[in-house]
């Protein structure tokens, strides 16, 4: 379902809101959360001198993990429209010195880019986008021919008894979160890439890790 103009501005300000208060308290996700998360990189598949971009990098989690993947040739570019994550992310770069990674404030929706990434990564940010569709087609587009987007993300459970709980899911993202009920993740990487798998799924499919690839 496509927002009104003024709709996603709402969503988009409703979400920096969100995890600029968040930024502060993050670190109890990332530590019960690493596990699947290096898994989703896993999937990845980077090599020496690889670019990758990252979409919705909060404080920067990810980025140590990126960073040794690519080694010292390679790029890490990694987007965040919440000023305080990426306020973070900056001083987790700093701090180690990566000379080769980007942290820029920006709507994943509209960024556009100098040069093609091979691979690229989105860990619990898609579904909160004020446009997943919009979103989704930035990432195939900015990755060259053959490119690998793995997506970790969050959604209501799929099928089965477990899903009378959905209502509640749903509650709890958007106050959360600020998750979009109204888009579709999987329906956006779908239509955008050529392949898309579900690889891996967690607490009753509730949360996922797809794998796309560009021809």
């Amino acid at each position: 379902m496509a927002r009104s103009p003024s709709e996603y501005e709402d969503h988009l300000e409703r979400s920096r809101a969100v995890w600029d208060q968040r930024s502060d308290s993050y670190g109890r996700s990332e530590r019960e959360l690493a596990a699947i998360r290096e898994t989703a990189i896993d999937h990845l598949g980077l090599e020496r001198g690889d670019r990758v971009l990252e979409v919705g990098c909060g404080p920067g989690v990810n980025l140590a993990r990126l960073r040794s993947d690519v080694g010292e040739h390679g790029a890490v570019v990694a987007l965040d429209y919440s000023p305080e994550m990426v306020a973070d992310a900056d001083t987790r770069v700093e701090g180690h010195g990566w000379e080769n990674v980007e942290v820029r404030l920006a709507d994943a929706t509209q960024a556009t880019f100098d040069r093609g990434f091979d691979a690229a990564l989105a860990t619990l940010s898609l579904s909160l986008m004020p446009d997943v569709e919009a979103t989704v087609e930035t990432i195939a587009r900015a990755l060259a021919p053959g490119g690998t987007l793995v997506v970790f993300d969050l959604r209501p459970v799929p099928s089965g008894p477990a899903s009378v709980v959905n209502p509640l899911v749903r509650r709890f993202l958007r106050w959360y979160a600020n998750w979009n009920p109204d888009g579709d993740v999987l329906a956006s990487l779908e239509a955008a890439f050529d392949e898309c798998t579900v690889v891996e799924t967690y607490a009753a499919g509730i949360g996922y890790v797809a794998v796309c690839r560009s021809g």
